[in-house]
């Protein structure tokens, strides 16, 4: 007994011990995360900016959960703020000691036609200041080669090559399944577009929505194919895309040599060498290592030339899914951003609002608490300009309407005004088990909507009238806003999705342009000085733990696991692409029920950003499924 009692007391220390350690280490984590904040941006030595995207360029990086770092089911890649990037090529044209820029792009996936053609403005910049660009990647998707089409001086990996897909592919529909499990939409929709609920409801596209799809997908191939005929002149990029087989037989099954025969690259080597030539421009790195060069660190550099935040001229950024309640950047929660916007009203002496849309849609009731903030702007005389990205539609158009000027881009996809709402209703997968239901009722109303037993003509008809009556505000606002009739905006409406040029022809947009011609329209409208107006980025403030922890758990670039071939590289992105879809059913069924949404458009942006979690809970689904 003596001995089993002094084992216990050994156990019970060990525990006591192990517990005092985790407080200490947990008190310890919290405080140096507390007093942490980041390193002030050093002076940057003389080289060439390095732009290594190793992941994608989004309007407005995600918020970083510090926990999932701590547990490694954080996001795989990283995500790129396009202001930045923006800043940091601008700074880079006058700056001395930048002798080059540098885009490694062997780890891009993405970004959306409007950003990348941001980015390639302002890499024209740079050239325009006689200082070259260098691009280099093994594989080349239609995204970076938007990017180095605008390089002086373009390489790839004697292994890879250039693959030109354009626009379009297979989306997911899901028809077959649903009937498979038992389950019954109940659909909720107007607009004759409105194809969000088409994969909930059919085994393939409606004639009207493969003509609207179709024709956006021309627009925005014949944007890209102009963009890169710009840059590039004297490349047979039109053959090249509409005959790759041949261009391949042609170079014996050599991608990369039917790349250079076809003038889309300049050289062809591998990274050491492209290495080697970047270095006698930009000067021998100082550890010497095969292939490097000296190199100036993109994050730090856009950090010491990010301009002061203490301007008259608000600038609130919508980007990402709009949804009900509060989340992070990344996502456009319709209290937290309201919230954020009604606080700058108040305690800052703004003169103007430019609101930055780049969001497919949502949650209705947070599409109208967003527009509310900004009509809140308005009641107080500031001159309102939307200034719109790669995507706004649907709830993206929604929080448009108050502006008083909008500025898209001509590969913008914007419109998409109409509303569906959708409810899943099990009975016919629990007849499957044996299982029915039976009940009463004192109203037509009782127990609806009963997801067990369906729901009654009375509610399926209350419900499509208030899908019908949420469509016709949304088309009086938009009437009001472009100061045309109900019937005008109808006739250009029924979730009918535009691209940015065929929307200016028709009166959803003002004029082209991006964010910094709608902050020098807002302030001519506030009658400030275009050339001396300064911004207030109205956005939460980062949250130092999670940066803090980002900093101790960040992995050195050369470990980023993105696939460097051609099949590996488009797996990953077609992968994410799944995860979006995924992500589309749990929002269907989890989220909110009324939705002003647009599903084709997410497909033009950069590639949803997938955690381990996000995979671990893609093959739960997938196996659930299987057994079922």
């Amino acid at each position: 007994m003596a001995f089993v009692k002094g084992v216990w007391r050994i156990l019970v220390a060990i525990k006591d011990g192990l517990v005092l350690l985790l407080l200490l280490g947990f008190f310890g984590l919290l405080y140096a995360a507390l007093s942490w904040s980041p390193k002030p941006a050093r002076s940057v030595s003389s080289g060439a900016l390095l732009l290594k995207l190793d992941g994608t360029i989004v309007e407005q990086p995600a918020e970083i959960d510090p926990f999932s770092l701590l547990t490694g089911s954080g996001q795989e890649t990283r995500e790129y703020r396009l202001s930045d990037i923006v800043t940091a090529l601008e700074a880079a044209r006058t700056d001395d000691k930048v002798k080059a820029v540098v885009l490694n792009l062997d780890g891009f996936l993405g970004g959306g036609q409007v950003a990348l053609s941001r980015v390639g403005k302002a890499l024209d910049g740079v050239r325009a200041a006689n200082k070259p660009v260098f691009a280099f990647a093994t594989i080349y998707s239609d995204d970076s080669y938007q990017l180095a089409a605008h390089a002086s001086e373009s390489w790839v990996d004697p292994l890879g090559g250039v693959a030109i897909l354009g626009r379009g592919g297979s989306g997911l529909y899901y028809k077959g399944l649903i009937d498979k499990l038992g389950v019954n939409t109940h659909v909720y929709r107007v607009g004759t577009y409105k194809s969000f609920v088409e994969p909930f409801i059919r085994s393939d596209q409606s004639p009207e929505a493969r003509q609207a799809n179709q024709a956006l997908a021309d627009a925005l191939w014949e944007g890209w194919q102009q963009e890169v005929a710009r840059a590039r002149p004297k490349a047979k990029l039109a053959a090249y895309a509409a005959n790759p087989a041949g261009a391949a037989e042609a170079a014996r099954g050599n991608l990369a040599k039917a790349a250079l025969s076809a003038g889309l690259i300049d050289r062809l080597g591998d990274e050491a060498a492209f290495g080697e030539r970047v270095a006698q421009v930009a000067g021998e790195p100082s550890d010497e290592r095969p292939g490097d060069f000296a190199s100036i660190d993109l994050p730090t550099y856009a950090k010491a030339h990010r301009p002061a935040n203490n301007g008259q001229i608000g600038v609130i950024t919508i980007a990402g899914e709009i949804v009900d309640g509060d989340a992070g950047p990344g996502s456009a929660a319709g209290d937290t951003i309201s919230a954020l916007l009604y606080k700058a009203l108040s305690e800052k002496e703004l003169k103007a609002l430019v609101v930055r849309v780049d969001s497919p849609g949502g949650s209705v009731m947070a599409s109208e608490k967003i527009r509310q903030a900004i009509m809140e702007a308005k009641r107080e005389g500031l001159p309102v300009v939307v200034s719109m990205g790669n995507v706004a539609a649907s709830g993206g158009y929604w929080v448009s309407t108050p502006a008083d000027l909008i500025l898209a881009e001509p590969g913008t996809i914007t419109g998409s005004i109409g509303v569906f709402g959708i409810l899943p209703s099990f009975e016919g997968t629990l007849a499957k088990l044996g299982i029915t239901t039976d009940g009463v009722r004192t109203t037509p109303l009782s127990g609806q909507p009963d997801l067990a037993a369906g729901t009654t003509p009375e509610f399926d008809r209350i419900m499509q009238m208030g899908i019908e009556d949420i469509y016709g505000r949304f088309v009086g606002l938009v009437a009001k806003a472009r100061r045309k009739s109900p019937q005008q905006i109808d006739a250009i409406a029924q979730g009918r999705v535009w691209d940015g040029g065929t929307a200016r022809q028709i009166g959803l947009v003002d004029r082209f342009g991006g964010l910094e011609e709608a902050i020098a329209e807002a302030a001519k409208l506030a009658k400030l000085d275009p050339a001396k107006a300064k911004t207030y980025r109205i956005e939460k403030e980062p949250d130092k733990f999670a940066e803090f922890i980002q900093s101790m758990t960040e992995r050195d670039d050369e470990d980023a696991d993105t696939g460097r071939d051609m099949l590996s590289r488009q797996a990953m992105i077609q992968r994410r692409w799944a995860m979006q879809a995924i992500a589309d059913v749990r929002e269907l069924l989890s989220g909110a029920g009324v939705r002003a949404d647009c599903l084709e458009c997410k497909g033009y942006g950069a590639p949803k950003a997938v955690s381990a979690a996000d995979q671990r809970g893609l093959m739960a689904l997938l196996t659930s499924i299987w057994r079922g």
